[in-house]
């Protein structure tokens, strides 16, 4: 462990990621390590981040921008999918990390460093998705954790930080726990602890509340082309503008807070808040239109296949060859996810009032219809009923014997 010379770490900014790197040096022997920064569409300033780390010891700070293939490569697919952990949750922290432990293998190997390293706690989902991704993406490299081995509590961090250098937070106003990207936000820690409390007004930040949502509501069209998402009300926007428009969209609405009971990985229970406006709306609208243009048995298997799929990526298992082909199954049923879906947004609501497929709509008007168009052959309703009734009827004949 004390052998790696050059380490990349995955670097935050925040305390613990900060204070790995004078203990990764004083403790684990380490020569140089270079901080990475990813900009997932967070929206902070991300320079003073990388200054930060450089102030702390790294001997480089990098900041990456991994927005667009966070968005193309990792939330179309999840759309695509429908994915929601436990069928609430979409993902949008997790689906962030094979894409930060990829980047990290990538630095690595480019740099010629002997490790990487995470500022990730015991208790948390990050450690193993990290752990997991690096070790499916490169067997041998080492990965360094001082954040789990240190046994430090949070005062005995900080205290460890200032020794080098690191300033202790200025202020602690806010005890909450908070993960931002893109996608969305999760929150926890502090008051939000007790799940009898319900989250004060001020851990939001994307979208409004009820009372402040506007009373008026509104009705958007979101446009799929083979299940990505590709327009509002019909103008073609680039992946990462579109879902910053409908972050802002929803969120103004009030459309996308989560409040929910989850089970970590870890085996314990933790009580989350999240937002994600734009991603859970997306989801939303493309099972509608799922609806719409897949067969009843594909649609029956989808939904199986998709709790497994939001099951792997919770798990950190991105790197497998069972969620690779569960993707090949996914894409598949995409080619004729193509159509609109239209949305009525009030108060904390997202309503589906509409959906169109023009070329791939399995919904059959004159077969659908009960007026004078109707088309569908109702006298071969008998016989249909007569086979498919059949063995319930053998077994109750045979039951009154």
């Amino acid at each position: 462990m004390g052998q790696a010379k050059k380490v990349v770490l995955a670097y935050s900014g925040g305390v613990d990621t900060s204070v790995c790197i004078p203990y990764l040096k004083e403790k684990y022997g380490v020569e140089e390590v270079i901080a990475f920064a990813a900009d997932l569409g967070q929206g902070d300033e991300l320079e003073p981040i990388r200054v930060k780390a450089l102030d702390a010891g790294a001997s480089d700070s990098i900041v990456g921008d991994l927005i667009k293939p966070f968005v193309e490569e990792f939330a179309f697919p999840a759309i695509r999918t429908n994915a929601l952990y436990e069928g609430r949750y979409p993902l949008s922290t997790a689906l962030a990390r094979p894409l930060i432990a990829r980047r990290l293998v990538e630095l690595a190997k480019e740099l010629g460093a002997d490790a990487v390293a995470h500022g990730c706690t015991g208790k948390g989902n990050d450690q193993v998705r990290f752990d997991v991704a690096i070790a499916a993406l490169a067997p041998h490299l080492k990965v360094l954790t001082p954040a789990r081995e240190w046994g430090m509590s949070r005062e005995e961090t900080i205290a460890y930080g200032e020794l080098f250098g690191i300033p202790a937070p200025v202020t602690k106003k806010s005890p909450y726990s908070i993960d931002l990207n893109l996608l969305g936000r999760s929150i926890e820690a502090g008051s939000l602890e007790d799940p009898m409390v319900a989250p004060p007004e001020e851990v939001f930040a994307m979208t409004c509340s009820i009372a402040q949502a506007p009373d008026a509501a509104e009705e958007i069209e979101l446009g799929f082309e083979f299940g990505n998402p590709v327009s509002i009300n019909g103008v073609i926007l680039e992946p990462v503008k579109l879902i910053d428009q409908l972050n802002k969209l929803a969120g103004k609405h009030g459309f996308g807070r989560l409040d929910i009971i989850e089970n970590r990985v870890v085996g314990i229970k933790s009580r989350e808040i999240y937002e994600t406006p734009g991603l859970l709306l997306l989801i939303r609208a493309h099972q509608e239109l799922e609806s719409l243009t897949l067969s009843a048995d594909v649609l029956q298997t989808k939904v199986q296949l998709e709790r497994k799929w939001a099951d792997l990526v919770y798990q950190g298992l991105w790197f497998t060859p069972l969620k690779e082909a569960i993707d090949a199954f996914i894409d598949k049923t995409q080619i004729d996810v193509n159509g609109v879906v239209k949305i009525r947004l009030h108060k904390g609501n997202a309503v589906v009032v509409g959906r169109s497929s023009s070329i791939n709509s399995l919904y059959i008007p004159s077969m659908a219809t009960y007026g004078k168009e109707d088309e569908f052959n109702h006298k071969a309703a008998e016989g249909f009923i007569y086979v498919w009734g059949l063995p319930s009827r053998l077994w109750a004949s045979n039951k009154r014997k």
